[in-house]
């Protein structure tokens, strides 16, 4: 990996959260993202540990999805920092309105949280003493932002492209356009002099063009098939739910899934399947992939 700038800190996280990009800076320090609900005694002490006795000044989240944001409330208790959110959330926020921010649809958690500031696409933030533009990067959630700094030809990428691939295309699911979002989301990537993209999952990397051709050519066959897409989601919550519980009871796996709108709305718009037999081939996909494995009558976490 190439160096980074000595006022950035990668806290490289495992898939339940993002990874956090913390900012120490002459006067200011910031941390991007802050990680998933039951993860955020980790990143709290992350955060103190690197900060020596600093304070957090800054809490900036990229997009409002529970493993990017579930840390937000115990470090503005702890530290009492500002928050800026992207702006397109936050009518949703100050209401909090969980369908509308995901949590319900996902069957996830996110402690109910504050915000100071917005970010809109064009806005220039200053981390680390240096300058980074918002921009945005609709597709896998349409609110979206990524960072760039121009003078270090650094990307914050957040879940809008990853060293093999990206995050779920959520609005497809929903019956909205997704997947040229992405593509768009792609090209401006593409378009800009990055040398080094900090993924919101994923150790950084530099080789930016072999990921964004592995990225369009994945979003091209998800959209050859839209089913696809839904078939990756459903895997995904899956997935997410055992990093979480770490054993889930076989037997409970078709009523979880069912419970969870956006599986629910895949299974009845996409796949077609009753929700039992859509439980045991999202548990068969996720052992077949060794994501999982299973244990007596649990289907248990297996990490990568």
């Amino acid at each position: 990996m190439s160096a980074l700038p000595p006022s950035i800190r990668i806290f490289e996280r495992g898939w339940l959260s993002s990874n956090n990009v913390l900012f120490i800076g002459r006067e200011h320090t910031a941390l991007v993202d802050s990680g998933y609900l039951t993860h955020a005694p980790q990143t709290l002490a992350l955060v103190r540990r690197a900060l020596a006795g600093r304070p957090l000044d800054l809490l900036v989240n990229t997009h409002l999805h529970s493993d990017h944001c579930g840390g937000n409330a115990a470090l503005q208790a702890a530290y009492a920092c500002r928050t800026a959110i992207p702006a397109a959330g936050a009518d949703k926020v100050r209401a909090w309105d969980q369908a509308a921010l995901s949590y319900q649809a996902t069957g996830q958690q996110c402690a109910r949280f504050g915000f100071d500031a917005t970010i809109a696409p064009g806005d220039v933030l200053v981390l680390g003493d240096l300058r980074w533009r918002a921009l945005a990067a609709p597709g896998h959630d349409p609110q979206s932002l990524i960072f760039f700094c121009e003078r270090e030809g650094i990307l914050i990428s957040a879940d809008a492209l990853w060293e093999n691939g990206f995050g779920v295309i959520f609005p497809e699911l929903d019956g909205e356009s997704g997947f040229e979002e992405v593509r768009a989301t792609l090209a401006l990537i593409g378009a800009l002099d990055v040398r080094l993209v900090i993924p919101g999952h994923g150790a950084p990397f530099t080789d930016v063009e072999a990921a964004l051709a592995r990225a369009v050519s994945r979003v091209d066959f998800l959209a050859a098939v839209p089913q696809r897409n839904a078939e990756n989601a459903v895997k995904v919550l899956l997935k997410f739910l055992l990093l979480e519980r770490q054993r889930i009871p076989l037997a409970d796996l078709g009523a979880l899934l069912d419970a969870i709108p956006v599986v629910d709305g895949a299974r009845r718009r996409f796949l077609h399947k009753p929700a039992a037999e859509l439980a045991e081939w999202a548990a068969a996909a996720l052992v077949r992939a060794g994501a999982a494995h299973r244990e007596g009558g649990m289907l248990v976490n297996r990490d990568f």
